[in-house]
C-alpha cells in the first residue's frame, strides 16, 4: 500500500468513527457543552470540516491556511449552524479531502507545500491532517462516552480484548 492510500485510509477511518458517534446524538447532545470551556460535539465537526476544507483545497498550490477561512468562527455556533448545515459541510470537507488523495500519489512526498506559511513536505502535511483528524475523533468518542455512557463502543470495549485478537498476543507473552 502507497503512503498517501495509507493515510487515506486512517482520514476514512476517523471519519467514520466520527459519524458513527455523532449520527445517533440528539440535537441536544450535539450542541450541548459539557463543560464551560468545553467545546460541543457540533463545535468539533463545524472546525474539522473548515479545517479539512481549507488545507485540502488547492494542496499543492495555495496556503494551507485559505484567506477565506474564519477559524475563529469555526467555534461559535450561529444561526446557520443546523445539523443538516453542519453535516452538509463536514461532507463537502471530506469532499475535497478525497479528491486531493486521489490526485496525489507518493512521487509527491517530497513536494513543498505551505501551512500558514511555514513550509512543509507533502508526506508532513499528510501526518500533520491525519494526526489532527484523529486529535478530533478522539475528542468525539470521549465526549460522547460523557453524554452517552450506555451507547454501544465504536473501538474495542474495555475488557473485551481477547475476542478481537489481542489476546493472543497477551497468552504468548
Amino acid at each position: 500500500m502507497s503512503v498517501v492510500a495509507a493515510c487515506g485510509h486512517e482520514f476514512e477511518r476517523h471519519r467514520r468513527l466520527i459519524e458513527r458517534a455523532v449520527t445517533p446524538l440528539t440535537d441536544e447532545e450535539l450542541f450541548r457543552h459539557p463543560a464551560p470551556s468545553v467545546n460541543s460535539l457540533a463545535l468539533i465537526v463545524k472546525h474539522l470540516a473548515g479545517n479539512l476544507a481549507s488545507r485540502w483545497s488547492d494542496f499543492l498550490t495555495s496556503d494551507g491556511d485559505k484567506p477565506s477561512r474564519d477559524r475563529d468562527n469555526e467555534f461559535v455556533i450561529m444561526a446557520a449552524d443546523t445539523r443538516v448545515n453542519l453535516m452538509a459541510g463536514w461532507d463537502r470537507a471530506w469532499s475535497i479531502v478525497g479528491q486531493t488523495l486521489v490526485s496525489l500519489s507518493d512521487a509527491d512526498l517530497d513536494r513543498e507545500i505551505t501551512i500558514r506559511g511555514e513550509p512543509h513536505t507533502v508526506l508532513q502535511a499528510l501526518l500533520r491532517g491525519v494526526s489532527h483528524t484523529a486529535y478530533h475523533a478522539g475528542q468525539v468518542l470521549y465526549v460522547t462516552r460523557l453524554l452517552r455512557p450506555d451507547a454501544p463502543w465504536l473501538t474495542i470495549a474495555p475488557g473485551q480484548s481477547r475476542q478481537h485478537g489481542a489476546g493472543r498476543y497477551l497468552q504468548q507473552s
